[in-house]
Protein backbone atom coordinates (compact mmCIF):
# COMPACT_ATOMS: atom_id res chain seq x y z
CA UNK A 1 0.00 0.00 0.00
CA UNK A 2 1.54 3.42 -1.44
CA UNK A 3 1.14 6.70 1.01
CA UNK A 4 -2.22 8.28 0.42
CA UNK A 5 -4.31 11.47 1.73
CA UNK A 6 -7.73 10.65 2.32
CA UNK A 7 -9.88 13.49 3.08
CA UNK A 8 -14.14 12.68 2.53
CA UNK A 9 -15.37 15.67 4.20
CA UNK A 10 -19.15 16.00 2.28
CA UNK A 11 -22.12 16.01 4.71
CA UNK A 12 -24.07 13.23 3.31
CA UNK A 13 -27.66 13.75 4.92
CA UNK A 14 -29.17 9.70 3.78
CA UNK A 15 -32.77 8.51 3.97
CA UNK A 16 -36.27 8.83 3.83
CA UNK A 17 -37.34 12.92 3.99
CA UNK A 18 -33.79 14.30 4.19
CA UNK A 19 -34.68 17.14 2.14
CA UNK A 20 -36.13 18.76 4.78
CA UNK A 21 -33.24 20.03 6.24
CA UNK A 22 -32.44 21.83 2.85
CA UNK A 23 -33.30 25.18 4.22
CA UNK A 24 -31.00 25.00 7.31
CA UNK A 25 -28.46 23.88 4.66
CA UNK A 26 -28.45 27.02 1.66
CA UNK A 27 -29.01 28.98 4.59
CA UNK A 28 -25.30 28.36 5.65
CA UNK A 29 -24.01 29.91 2.60
CA UNK A 30 -26.06 32.26 1.18
CA UNK A 31 -29.76 33.32 -0.57
CA UNK A 32 -28.95 33.44 -4.06
CA UNK A 33 -28.74 29.86 -5.28
CA UNK A 34 -27.83 28.68 -8.78
CA UNK A 35 -30.57 25.53 -8.94
CA UNK A 36 -28.97 23.41 -12.00
CA UNK A 37 -31.00 20.23 -12.94
CA UNK A 38 -31.18 18.02 -16.47
CA UNK A 39 -34.00 17.21 -18.76
CA UNK A 40 -36.47 18.03 -16.12
CA UNK A 41 -37.63 14.71 -14.78
CA UNK A 42 -37.54 16.60 -11.66
CA UNK A 43 -40.12 18.45 -12.76
CA UNK A 44 -42.25 15.28 -13.32
CA UNK A 45 -41.32 13.75 -9.73
CA UNK A 46 -42.19 16.22 -7.53
CA UNK A 47 -38.43 17.46 -6.48
CA UNK A 48 -38.21 21.01 -8.57
CA UNK A 49 -41.81 21.67 -6.79
CA UNK A 50 -40.73 20.53 -3.58
CA UNK A 51 -37.07 22.56 -3.53
CA UNK A 52 -38.94 25.35 -4.73
CA UNK A 53 -41.37 25.46 -1.99
CA UNK A 54 -39.28 24.99 0.69
CA UNK A 55 -36.40 27.74 -0.62
CA UNK A 56 -39.35 29.83 -1.42
CA UNK A 57 -37.30 32.66 0.66
CA UNK A 58 -34.54 32.53 -1.54
CA UNK A 59 -33.82 34.22 -5.13
CA UNK A 60 -33.16 31.47 -7.19
CA UNK A 61 -31.33 31.43 -10.70
CA UNK A 62 -31.93 27.87 -13.01
CA UNK A 63 -29.24 26.68 -14.90
CA UNK A 64 -31.91 24.09 -16.58
CA UNK A 65 -31.24 21.26 -19.74
CA UNK A 66 -28.27 20.18 -18.62
CA UNK A 67 -26.77 17.45 -20.97
CA UNK A 68 -26.42 13.35 -20.08
CA UNK A 69 -22.90 14.21 -21.12
CA UNK A 70 -22.65 17.87 -19.59
CA UNK A 71 -21.07 20.02 -22.28
CA UNK A 72 -18.90 22.66 -21.79
CA UNK A 73 -21.32 25.13 -23.76
CA UNK A 74 -23.69 24.71 -20.67
CA UNK A 75 -20.62 25.39 -18.00
CA UNK A 76 -20.53 28.62 -20.06
CA UNK A 77 -23.81 29.37 -19.40
CA UNK A 78 -23.52 28.35 -15.51
CA UNK A 79 -20.58 30.53 -15.11
CA UNK A 80 -22.47 33.43 -16.72
CA UNK A 81 -25.64 33.00 -14.63
CA UNK A 82 -23.42 32.90 -11.59
CA UNK A 83 -21.62 36.41 -11.97
CA UNK A 84 -24.69 37.86 -13.29
CA UNK A 85 -26.62 36.86 -10.22
CA UNK A 86 -23.71 36.66 -7.58
CA UNK A 87 -24.63 33.05 -6.63
CA UNK A 88 -23.63 32.49 -3.55
CA UNK A 89 -24.41 28.35 -3.83
CA UNK A 90 -24.78 25.78 -6.47
CA UNK A 91 -27.93 23.46 -5.67
CA UNK A 92 -27.09 20.61 -8.27
CA UNK A 93 -30.27 18.48 -8.45
CA UNK A 94 -29.56 15.06 -10.78
CA UNK A 95 -27.37 12.61 -11.01
CA UNK A 96 -23.60 12.27 -11.94
CA UNK A 97 -23.58 14.61 -15.30
CA UNK A 98 -25.36 17.67 -13.11
CA UNK A 99 -23.13 17.68 -10.82
CA UNK A 100 -20.15 17.27 -12.43
CA UNK A 101 -21.59 20.19 -14.42
CA UNK A 102 -22.07 22.28 -11.13
CA UNK A 103 -18.59 21.78 -10.27
CA UNK A 104 -16.63 23.22 -13.35
CA UNK A 105 -19.10 26.20 -13.40
CA UNK A 106 -18.75 26.36 -9.44
CA UNK A 107 -15.13 26.80 -10.51
CA UNK A 108 -15.71 28.87 -12.85
CA UNK A 109 -17.37 31.37 -11.57
CA UNK A 110 -14.25 32.63 -10.31
CA UNK A 111 -11.73 31.91 -12.87
CA UNK A 112 -11.05 34.92 -15.50
CA UNK A 113 -10.08 32.69 -18.44
CA UNK A 114 -12.45 30.53 -20.02
CA UNK A 115 -13.85 27.44 -18.01
CA UNK A 116 -12.38 24.90 -20.48
CA UNK A 117 -9.19 25.33 -19.39
CA UNK A 118 -10.41 24.27 -15.61
CA UNK A 119 -11.07 20.72 -17.45
CA UNK A 120 -7.72 20.31 -19.24
CA UNK A 121 -5.54 21.95 -16.59
CA UNK A 122 -6.93 21.09 -12.71
CA UNK A 123 -3.90 23.33 -11.53
CA UNK A 124 -6.02 26.55 -12.58
CA UNK A 125 -9.09 25.26 -10.13
CA UNK A 126 -8.45 27.90 -6.99
CA UNK A 127 -12.01 29.78 -5.23
CA UNK A 128 -14.55 27.54 -5.79
CA UNK A 129 -18.64 28.05 -5.08
CA UNK A 130 -20.02 26.21 -2.42
CA UNK A 131 -22.02 23.11 -3.90
CA UNK A 132 -24.81 21.30 -2.08
CA UNK A 133 -26.21 18.31 -4.41
CA UNK A 134 -29.54 16.12 -4.08
CA UNK A 135 -29.29 12.78 -5.63
CA UNK A 136 -31.51 11.33 -7.90
CA UNK A 137 -29.25 8.59 -9.57
CA UNK A 138 -26.85 6.18 -8.30
CA UNK A 139 -24.00 5.93 -10.35
CA UNK A 140 -20.88 8.26 -10.47
CA UNK A 141 -20.04 9.20 -6.99
CA UNK A 142 -19.97 12.78 -8.02
CA UNK A 143 -22.20 13.74 -4.69
CA UNK A 144 -18.80 12.85 -2.59
CA UNK A 145 -16.19 13.29 -4.52
CA UNK A 146 -13.66 16.09 -6.62
CA UNK A 147 -14.23 14.54 -10.03
CA UNK A 148 -15.86 15.96 -13.28
CA UNK A 149 -16.25 15.33 -16.55
CA UNK A 150 -16.82 17.45 -18.90
CA UNK A 151 -17.74 17.16 -23.14
CA UNK A 152 -16.12 19.40 -26.08
CA UNK A 153 -18.39 17.68 -29.12
CA UNK A 154 -16.27 20.27 -31.63
CA UNK A 155 -13.42 18.59 -31.22
CA UNK A 156 -14.78 15.13 -29.64
CA UNK A 157 -13.01 15.23 -26.27
CA UNK A 158 -14.34 14.51 -23.27
CA UNK A 159 -12.23 14.80 -20.10
CA UNK A 160 -12.00 14.78 -16.64
CA UNK A 161 -10.77 16.94 -14.27
CA UNK A 162 -10.71 17.13 -10.44
CA UNK A 163 -9.71 18.85 -7.17
CA UNK A 164 -10.69 18.25 -3.32
CA UNK A 165 -12.10 22.33 -3.48
CA UNK A 166 -14.79 20.72 -5.81
CA UNK A 167 -16.45 18.15 -3.72
CA UNK A 168 -19.83 19.04 -2.25
CA UNK A 169 -20.17 20.55 0.96
CA UNK A 170 -23.56 18.74 2.08
CA UNK A 171 -25.19 16.01 -0.39
CA UNK A 172 -28.35 14.86 0.16
CA UNK A 173 -29.38 10.89 -0.59
CA UNK A 174 -33.17 9.53 -0.54
CA UNK A 175 -33.47 6.07 -1.92
CA UNK A 176 -37.26 6.83 -2.25
CA UNK A 177 -35.79 9.42 -5.67
CA UNK A 178 -34.82 6.44 -7.46
CA UNK A 179 -38.23 5.04 -7.56
CA UNK A 180 -38.75 6.49 -11.22
CA UNK A 181 -35.93 5.89 -13.16
CA UNK A 182 -35.96 4.23 -16.39
CA UNK A 183 -34.51 0.62 -15.96
CA UNK A 184 -31.62 1.29 -18.69
CA UNK A 185 -30.64 4.47 -16.53
CA UNK A 186 -30.60 1.79 -12.83
CA UNK A 187 -28.62 -0.69 -15.09
CA UNK A 188 -26.09 1.67 -16.33
CA UNK A 189 -26.07 3.58 -12.88
CA UNK A 190 -25.14 0.08 -11.79
CA UNK A 191 -22.12 -0.82 -14.20
CA UNK A 192 -20.75 2.61 -13.83
CA UNK A 193 -20.45 2.21 -10.26
CA UNK A 194 -19.06 -1.41 -11.02
CA UNK A 195 -16.55 0.29 -12.95
CA UNK A 196 -15.13 2.42 -10.57
CA UNK A 197 -13.96 -0.05 -8.27
CA UNK A 198 -13.05 -2.07 -10.97
CA UNK A 199 -10.58 0.60 -11.79
CA UNK A 200 -9.62 0.72 -8.36
CA UNK A 201 -9.64 -2.81 -8.00
CA UNK A 202 -6.95 -4.11 -10.84
CA UNK A 203 -3.86 -1.94 -9.79
CA UNK A 204 -0.69 -3.37 -9.29
CA UNK A 205 0.08 -2.08 -5.58
CA UNK A 206 0.07 -5.27 -3.10
CA UNK A 207 -0.99 -5.39 0.18
CA UNK A 208 -4.01 -2.73 -0.29
CA UNK A 209 -6.14 -5.66 1.99
CA UNK A 210 -8.46 -3.61 3.29
CA UNK A 211 -9.27 -1.62 0.10
CA UNK A 212 -9.13 -4.68 -1.86
CA UNK A 213 -12.26 -5.77 1.19
CA UNK A 214 -14.25 -2.89 0.41
CA UNK A 215 -14.13 -3.12 -3.03
CA UNK A 216 -15.62 -6.90 -3.03
CA UNK A 217 -18.23 -5.83 -0.54
CA UNK A 218 -19.43 -2.91 -3.11
CA UNK A 219 -19.23 -5.27 -5.78
CA UNK A 220 -21.29 -8.25 -4.32
CA UNK A 221 -23.76 -5.05 -3.41
CA UNK A 222 -23.88 -4.15 -6.83
CA UNK A 223 -24.16 -7.54 -7.89
CA UNK A 224 -27.14 -8.56 -5.14
CA UNK A 225 -29.56 -5.25 -5.43
CA UNK A 226 -29.34 -4.19 -9.07
CA UNK A 227 -31.96 -7.12 -10.27
CA UNK A 228 -34.00 -6.36 -7.06
CA UNK A 229 -34.03 -2.72 -8.26
CA UNK A 230 -35.06 -3.69 -11.55
CA UNK A 231 -37.91 -6.11 -10.88
CA UNK A 232 -39.15 -3.95 -7.82
CA UNK A 233 -38.51 -0.63 -8.64
CA UNK A 234 -39.67 0.60 -5.20
CA UNK A 235 -37.86 -1.25 -3.25
CA UNK A 236 -36.22 0.64 -0.48
CA UNK A 237 -33.65 -1.66 0.96
CA UNK A 238 -32.35 -2.28 -3.21
CA UNK A 239 -32.48 1.37 -3.69
CA UNK A 240 -30.55 2.71 -0.87
CA UNK A 241 -27.72 0.27 -0.76
CA UNK A 242 -27.14 1.00 -4.50
CA UNK A 243 -27.10 4.36 -3.51
CA UNK A 244 -24.68 4.20 -0.68
CA UNK A 245 -22.31 1.97 -3.24
CA UNK A 246 -22.41 4.48 -5.88
CA UNK A 247 -21.15 7.15 -3.32
CA UNK A 248 -18.59 4.83 -1.59
CA UNK A 249 -17.18 3.45 -4.65
CA UNK A 250 -15.02 6.54 -5.52
CA UNK A 251 -14.93 8.75 -2.05
CA UNK A 252 -11.46 7.53 -1.64
CA UNK A 253 -12.16 4.37 0.26
CA UNK A 254 -11.45 1.56 -2.62
CA UNK A 255 -8.82 4.11 -4.34
CA UNK A 256 -6.51 5.02 -1.99
CA UNK A 257 -2.99 3.92 -0.87
CA UNK A 258 -3.41 2.20 -4.94
CA UNK A 259 -1.71 4.69 -7.33
CA UNK A 260 -2.22 3.95 -11.46
CA UNK A 261 -4.28 5.02 -14.28
CA UNK A 262 -7.33 4.47 -14.92
CA UNK A 263 -8.38 2.29 -18.22
CA UNK A 264 -11.61 1.19 -19.17
CA UNK A 265 -12.98 4.81 -18.26
CA UNK A 266 -10.57 6.94 -20.91
CA UNK A 267 -11.78 4.25 -23.67
CA UNK A 268 -15.47 4.99 -22.97
CA UNK A 269 -14.42 8.65 -22.98
CA UNK A 270 -13.73 8.44 -26.40
CA UNK A 271 -16.97 6.77 -27.30
CA UNK A 272 -18.84 9.18 -25.40
CA UNK A 273 -17.00 12.22 -27.14
CA UNK A 274 -17.67 10.51 -30.51
CA UNK A 275 -21.11 8.98 -30.61
CA UNK A 276 -22.86 10.43 -27.10
CA UNK A 277 -23.85 7.25 -25.67
CA UNK A 278 -25.03 6.85 -22.04
CA UNK A 279 -21.60 6.74 -20.22
CA UNK A 280 -22.41 3.28 -18.01
CA UNK A 281 -23.44 1.50 -21.33
CA UNK A 282 -20.08 2.28 -22.68
CA UNK A 283 -18.38 0.80 -19.67
CA UNK A 284 -19.99 -2.48 -19.42
CA UNK A 285 -19.43 -3.29 -23.05
CA UNK A 286 -15.95 -2.76 -22.57
CA UNK A 287 -14.95 -3.85 -19.63
CA UNK A 288 -15.75 -7.59 -20.06
CA UNK A 289 -13.67 -6.97 -23.31
CA UNK A 290 -10.77 -5.61 -21.49
CA UNK A 291 -10.12 -7.97 -18.72
CA UNK A 292 -10.13 -10.95 -20.78
CA UNK A 293 -7.83 -9.11 -23.14
CA UNK A 294 -5.43 -7.99 -19.86
CA UNK A 295 -5.68 -11.68 -18.88
CA UNK A 296 -2.06 -13.36 -18.57
CA UNK A 297 -0.14 -15.04 -16.15
CA UNK A 298 0.37 -11.52 -14.40
CA UNK A 299 -2.73 -10.69 -13.50
CA UNK A 300 -4.48 -14.39 -13.11
CA UNK A 301 -4.32 -14.48 -9.39
CA UNK A 302 -5.84 -10.93 -9.22
CA UNK A 303 -8.98 -12.13 -11.76
CA UNK A 304 -9.34 -15.25 -9.24
CA UNK A 305 -9.92 -13.36 -6.14
CA UNK A 306 -12.03 -11.65 -7.94
CA UNK A 307 -13.77 -15.02 -9.41
CA UNK A 308 -13.55 -16.70 -5.67
CA UNK A 309 -14.37 -13.28 -3.84
CA UNK A 310 -17.07 -11.58 -5.49
CA UNK A 311 -19.07 -14.25 -7.67
CA UNK A 312 -17.87 -17.39 -4.90
CA UNK A 313 -16.92 -19.51 -7.20
CA UNK A 314 -15.14 -22.81 -6.63
CA UNK A 315 -11.32 -21.87 -5.30
CA UNK A 316 -9.95 -25.37 -6.32
CA UNK A 317 -10.94 -24.66 -10.08
CA UNK A 318 -8.07 -24.09 -12.50
CA UNK A 319 -6.77 -20.44 -12.25
CA UNK A 320 -7.59 -19.73 -16.00
CA UNK A 321 -11.17 -21.72 -16.27
CA UNK A 322 -11.55 -19.48 -12.56
CA UNK A 323 -10.69 -16.00 -14.10
CA UNK A 324 -12.64 -16.21 -17.47
CA UNK A 325 -16.11 -17.89 -15.51
CA UNK A 326 -15.85 -14.52 -13.82
CA UNK A 327 -15.38 -12.61 -16.54
CA UNK A 328 -18.03 -14.52 -18.33
CA UNK A 329 -20.26 -13.88 -15.35
CA UNK A 330 -19.88 -9.83 -15.37
CA UNK A 331 -20.57 -10.09 -18.76
CA UNK A 332 -23.69 -11.96 -18.46
CA UNK A 333 -24.57 -9.73 -15.65
CA UNK A 334 -25.02 -6.52 -17.58
CA UNK A 335 -26.74 -8.88 -20.56
CA UNK A 336 -29.02 -9.89 -18.17
CA UNK A 337 -29.74 -6.29 -16.54
CA UNK A 338 -30.93 -5.10 -20.32
CA UNK A 339 -27.85 -3.25 -21.22
CA UNK A 340 -26.54 -3.84 -24.92
CA UNK A 341 -23.37 -5.82 -24.67
CA UNK A 342 -21.88 -4.83 -28.53
CA UNK A 343 -21.22 -1.60 -30.21
CA UNK A 344 -23.09 -2.24 -33.13
CA UNK A 345 -26.52 -2.49 -30.74
CA UNK A 346 -25.27 1.24 -29.89
CA UNK A 347 -24.86 1.71 -33.73
CA UNK A 348 -20.93 2.22 -33.47
CA UNK A 349 -18.86 1.11 -36.27
CA UNK A 350 -15.16 1.05 -36.70
CA UNK A 351 -15.13 4.21 -38.17
CA UNK A 352 -12.95 6.32 -35.60
CA UNK A 353 -11.44 3.38 -33.64
CA UNK A 354 -7.42 4.71 -34.80
CA UNK A 355 -9.24 8.36 -33.49
CA UNK A 356 -10.35 7.19 -30.02
CA UNK A 357 -7.36 4.87 -29.38
CA UNK A 358 -5.23 7.45 -30.23
CA UNK A 359 -6.95 10.10 -27.79
CA UNK A 360 -7.79 7.18 -25.00
CA UNK A 361 -3.56 6.62 -24.55
CA UNK A 362 -3.12 10.08 -24.54
CA UNK A 363 -5.89 11.54 -21.96
CA UNK A 364 -5.86 8.26 -19.93
CA UNK A 365 -1.97 7.64 -19.61
CA UNK A 366 -2.59 4.46 -20.58
CA UNK A 367 1.08 3.61 -19.66
CA UNK A 368 0.74 3.70 -16.14
CA UNK A 369 -2.32 1.34 -16.36
CA UNK A 370 -2.46 -1.32 -14.18
CA UNK A 371 -1.57 -3.26 -17.54
CA UNK A 372 0.38 -0.27 -19.85
CA UNK A 373 -1.68 -0.61 -22.99
CA UNK A 374 -0.79 1.55 -26.43
CA UNK A 375 -3.08 2.48 -29.21
CA UNK A 376 -2.76 -0.50 -30.72
CA UNK A 377 -3.79 -2.03 -27.95
CA UNK A 378 -6.75 0.00 -27.49
CA UNK A 379 -8.14 -0.44 -31.11
CA UNK A 380 -8.23 -4.46 -30.83
CA UNK A 381 -10.30 -4.06 -27.49
CA UNK A 382 -12.35 -1.47 -29.36
CA UNK A 383 -12.70 -4.56 -32.24
CA UNK A 384 -13.39 -6.99 -29.73
CA UNK A 385 -16.49 -4.99 -28.82
CA UNK A 386 -18.05 -4.88 -32.14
Amino acid sequence: MENFKFNAYTEMLFGKGQIEKLPEVINRFGKNVLLAYGGGSIKKNGIYDKVKELLKDCNIVELDKIEPNPRIETVRRGVDLCRENNIDVILAVGGGSTIDCSKVVAAGAFYEGDAWDLVTNSEKINKVLPIVTILTLAATGSEMNGNAVITKMDTNEKLGTGSDKLKPQVSILDPEYLYTLPAIQTAAGTADIMSHIFESYFKKTKGAFVQDKFSEGLLETCIKYCPIALKDPKNYEARANLMWASSMALNGLCGSGKPGAWTCHPIEHELSAFYDITHGVGLAIVTPRWMRYILSDETVDKFVDYAVNVWHLDSNKNKFELANEGIDLTEKFFKDCGIPMTLKEVNIDETHFDEMAKGAVKHGALEYAYVPLNEEDVKKILEMCL
